[in-house]
């Protein structure tokens, strides 16, 4: 058997989710199975090459799982022409000076969301690496994961009749920092660091719905930011300007209503921190990160509203556990491994740069939407 290296600049893996999801989970992972089979006797062995600004993280990041390279030098990691992909994780605001660079060296890019700060940033980059002929890649990690995965199934097979509606509950309490240290970096309570909740979770919901349900056609969303002040990393005190919770009602093509809730400002009280419950006219689901629960229409009993005594119907055993009835992976390595196949063997891959535009475009709508009080029609966009 054959090994082809594909070195890949890793630029933000310093960071939380570069690190656990990207690095560690995803191309370690590989590297760990013996790298990625492409079939016909080659093996794809993926090269990290860790790129950052803070030299003593990446250097202790390196030592620790026994790798060789890492740079401070974004310019000249691009400029080294055996790197062949460029992966972003860093912070929103620093993406796409770092991603057009990438692109102008020739770079195949894959990167996480939100692509940019705005649409017009998203869509000009989607537009440059097109016209520069590199392919290009959004993580769009949730449809990946078990739970959604056994939804689309469902989908798929024709259970749910038509398609009703679908109502998400997304978040879980990040604490203050003061009392107890914050779950999140403070970077994300700022709006002017580009901070957000609704920045962050509009595009998970806009792929989620598009793959799952249809194209998001009008948005009514509501924002907050219920805690005014939290304590940063040091302990220090600043203001918390940037949306905390999001309340969002989407149109979808073909006439479904989606209604997402996202926080963190809720204490969790349902069996995973996200879960959608779609209903249709031949049975209903509730799906989350791993499990999904079904009732068909012909198992589906006959509650009656009565306020003046108690429940006595026990209304959570009456649905029916989905099967796994195959072996998931990770859902973040599993997209990266398309990724990789699509770099190498060009086999088909639609989550790309116009992909992730359209997330933008939808947080970008849905802060409009808030600001003004009124629902918003979702353009379809093009190259």
């Amino acid at each position: 058997m054959t090994r082809r290296t594909v070195r890949i600049a890793m630029n933000g893996v310093t960071g939380r989710m570069g690190y656990r999801q990207h690095l560690v989970r995803s191309i370690l992972a590989l590297r760990e199975q013996g790298g990625l089979d492409l079939g016909n006797g080659e093996t794809l062995w993926p090269e990290p090459v860790l790129v950052g600004r803070r030299e003593h993280a990446l250097r202790a990041l390196a030592e620790r799982h026994g790798l060789t390279e890492w740079s401070t030098d974004l310019d000249a990691v691009l400029a080294d022409e055996s790197v062949e992909i460029y992966f972003d994780a860093q912070v929103t605001s620093a993406r796409v000076e770092a991603i057009r660079k990438a692109v102008a060296a020739g770079k195949h890019i894959y990167t996480e969301k939100p692509t940019a700060g705005d649409l017009a940033g998203a869509l000009d980059l989607a537009r440059l690496a097109s016209r520069k002929g590199v392919k290009h890649g959004v993580v769009q990690d949730k449809i990946f994961l078990p739970g959604l995965l056994k939804l689309k199934r469902l989908i798929d097979g024709g259970f749910f009749g038509q398609i009703l509606s679908v109502r998400g509950e997304f978040g879980y309490w990040v604490f203050e920092g003061d009392w107890q240290d914050a779950q999140r970096p403070s970077w994300n309570y700022r709006a002017e660091d580009g901070g957000g909740i609704v920045v962050d979770m509009f595009p998970h919901w806009e792929y989620v719905l598009h793959e799952l349900f249809g194209r998001v056609t009008g948005v009514t969303a509501h924002v907050a930011a219920h805690i005014p002040q939290r304590w940063d990393e040091q302990g220090k005190p600043y203001a918390a300007t940037a949306d905390d919770a999001a309340y969002g009602i989407f149109q979808l093509e073909g006439g479904a209503v989606a209604q997402i809730n996202s926080s963190w400002a809720v204490r969790v009280n349902r069996d995973e921190l996200v879960e959608f419950q779609v209903d249709g006219t031949h049975g209903s689901a509730v799906a989350g990160l791993r499990n999904c629960r079904v009732q068909h229409r012909s198992a589906t009993p006959k509650p009656v509203w009565n306020p003046d005594i108690p429940a006595t119907e026990p209304f959570r055993e009456q649905w029916q556990e989905v099967p796994d009835n195959t072996e998931f992976d990770n859902g973040f390595k599993a997209q990266w491994e398309l990724f990789l196949k699509h770099v190498v063997l060009d086999e088909p891959y639609q989550w790309d740069l116009l992909a992730g535009a359209r997330g933008v475009q939808l947080a970008e709508l849905g802060l409009r939407s808030s600001a003004e009080g009124r629902r918003l029609e979702v353009p379809e966009i093009t190259l």
